[in-house]
């Protein structure tokens, strides 16, 4: 027997839980399928700014107001011990300037439960394996958390499945990215921070002291403990990847930077160290019949800007009401509707990302004779707001930012 629902969700990650919510408040039937057992470890846990529209357009906001997250109100960047920082309460575009930092393990469980609250059937331990089209309609075939098989046929399906792309695999969609093969070394730690001058409400970026394009992260969160890791190319690292040599493989690469090492002189590594390699991906198409890519599962950029989970939201923010209106019988031009409009702030993202290993934008960031109003605009996207057409920085991303690069030369 095939059950039947409005619409299908793969993956209970942000975008899905997000979406769901958003397509509860129309009234519409939502499944969500989950192939892990909440809470899981997820990373990307420093949010932007914008995220917060998102929560709180979807109902979600005093949950995640409430679960005690590290307050987040900007991003600090450091190299060879010069140091800069920018506040997103400064920042050109209207919107929050405020956010948190989170364990996503539970964030993530926040965010899904208050979609279940909406009235979303949110099922765990559920592994998708196959899709295909009867009459017209999406089936989506898979096994519960007992293994049993199943079919669900939706009047559509959101892919929210992140890194594990479900739908591009199944569907053939995926294409190479354009940036290089880079990995990510990371864990958690109980950080033991005694310097009296180090900011925990903002993401702190530091640059390899001789390399510009290896940089590390460190994720304050509020219980005394932080995320920490590094991000470079394969070729930087000695190791061949294997688990058991993780540990050895990211504090090494901390050694080699002064400005960490003397923060992090009393941290306890106490948690598996993991990685993630290969992480950036592109797809053919964004959506298809009865169907679209929500965040991660449709293009990955890199983890510098912390973008990755504002693209996933705002993916979700834009895709559900088109799915309310096309379930009720209207047309969408999904091309048009969905995946240009959500390209327009990844494109932002990814001038800026690219503008980070050329160089570029590491001299406008640490360039010191800013004018108000261009600093400004340079936190609006810092902060997210990467749809922001009124800011030029948003709307000429790439001739703006090779003037300004060539100004703070």
């Amino acid at each position: 027997m095939t059950e039947t629902t409005d619409v299908a969700i793969i993956g209970a990650g942000p975008s899905g839980a997000i979406a769901a919510a958003l397509l509860r408040q129309q009234g519409l039937k939502v499944v969500v399928l989950e192939q892990a057992t909440f809470p899981r470890f997820s990373i990307g846990e420093s949010l932007l700014p914008q995220c917060m529209e998102f929560i709180h357009e979807a109902g979600m906001g005093e949950a995640v107001d409430q679960a005690g997250f590290q307050y987040k109100n900007g991003a600090a960047f450091v190299r060879s011990g010069n140091y800069t920082a920018f506040d997103f309460r400064d920042k050109f575009s209207s919107g929050p300037g405020t956010t948190f930092q989170v364990q996503r393990a539970r964030f993530d469980h926040v965010l899904a439960n208050e979609a279940a609250a909406s009235g979303a059937d949110v099922r765990y331990g559920h592994r998708l394996e196959a899709f295909h089209y009867e009459d017209g309609q999406p089936v989506l075939s898979y096994r519960d958390d007992r293994n049993e098989p199943h079919q669900l046929r939706a009047g559509f399906v959101l892919d929210a499945s992140g890194f594990g792309r479900v739908l591009p695999r199944l569907l053939d969609l995926e294409l190479p990215s354009d940036f290089p093969v880079r990995r990510a070394v990371f864990t958690h730690i109980a950080d033991n921070i005694s310097d009296p001058k180090h900011d925990r409400d903002k993401i702190l970026i530091v640059i390899h002291p001789d390399l510009d394009d290896v940089w590390y992260w460190l994720i304050p969160f509020s219980d005394g403990r932080c995320s920490v890791g590094v991000v470079a190319r394969q070729d930087y690292y000695t190791d061949e990847g294997a688990e058991d040599q993780l540990l050895s493989v990211l504090q090494s690469a901390l050694a080699e930077s002064p400005d960490l090492s003397a923060l992090l002189n009393n941290a306890v590594f106490d948690t598996q160290v993991r990685q993630i390699g290969g992480y950036a991906c592109k797809v053919k198409s964004l959506w298809g019949p009865g169907f679209a890519l929500l965040g991660n599962a449709g293009e990955f950029l890199d983890p510098v800007f912390s973008s990755g989970v504002t693209i996933a939201m705002k993916s979700a923010s834009l895709a559900t009401p088109l799915v309310a209106r096309q379930l009720r019988g209207e047309h969408i031009d999904w091309e048009q509707e969905y995946a240009e409009p959500l390209r327009l702030g990844v494109e932002t993202f990814r001038t800026y990302v690219s503008g980070w290993y050329d160089g570029s934008f590491q001299k406008v960031i640490f360039a010191a004779n800013h004018q108000p109003q261009v600093r400004a605009m340079i936190a609006s996207i810092l902060a997210g707001y990467a749809w922001d057409t009124a800011n030029p920085f948003v709307r000429d991303s790439r001739r703006r930012l090779a003037t300004l690069a060539e100004l703070c030369r």
